[in-house]
């Protein structure tokens, strides 16, 4: 999908270098999901799995909006 392909490069462009290891592992976690649940978490659709995740599908999400 474009739409993603867009927001998670730009996070790697962005800010994946300066991310702590448990961010970048996050990151990469969520890398390796399918398509559709991917974007289904940062639409909002689909529940994440716990507190760290949260933070970051929360600033992709917003990196989205202002971007």
């Amino acid at each position: 999908m474009k739409e993603l392909d867009l927001v998670m490069s730009r996070y790697l462009e962005r800010y994946y270098e300066a991310a702590s290891s448990e961010e970048q592992s996050l990151f990469r976690d969520l890398l390796e999901l399918p398509d559709p649940e991917l974007y289904g978490l940062l639409l909002g659709r689909r529940q994440v799995q716990n507190d760290a995740q949260a933070s970051l599908v929360v600033f992709l999400r917003g990196m989205s909006r202002n971007d």
